[in-house]
């Protein structure tokens, strides 16, 4: 059993930056970010692989998101920049303890956060 919790959301103007964490009650082998705005699919947003430090990132946010982790902190997180008003969703965390395929579909992941709110305006 893994816990998450997630922090950082809030709401900004377009072209700012936000910093979520995503701090896990243990080690976790590989952790995702995840976004789901209303009327709208969850989609994987970035992905960091614990041992060797491999990362995947949806291609509308590359450049801009970057996912980091803290193995001291059992931490994980995404520095969002340049934030656009089409990034506003709720924003998961999502950890597994062992690969399970894609590491931006949801279905690879078994333990999720409650979620925190990004929203930004233009």
């Amino acid at each position: 059993q893994v816990v998450l919790v997630e922090s950082g959301g809030g709401s900004v103007q377009a072209g700012g930056s936000l910093r979520l964490s995503c701090v896990a009650s243990g080690y976790t082998l590989i952790t995702g970010w995840f976004r789901q705005a209303p009327g709208k699919e969850r989609e994987g947003v970035a992905a960091f692989y614990t041992p060797n430090g491999g990362t995947s990132r949806l291609d509308s946010v590359k450049g801009r998101f970057t996912i980091s982790r803290d193995n001291a902190k059992n931490t994980v997180y995404l520095q969002m920049n340049n934030l656009k008003p089409e990034d506003t969703a709720m924003y998961y965390c999502a950890a597994d303890l062992q690969p399970r395929g894609d590491w931006l579909s949801s279905s690879s992941y078994m333990y999720w956060g409650q979620g925190t709110q990004v929203t930004v305006s233009s």
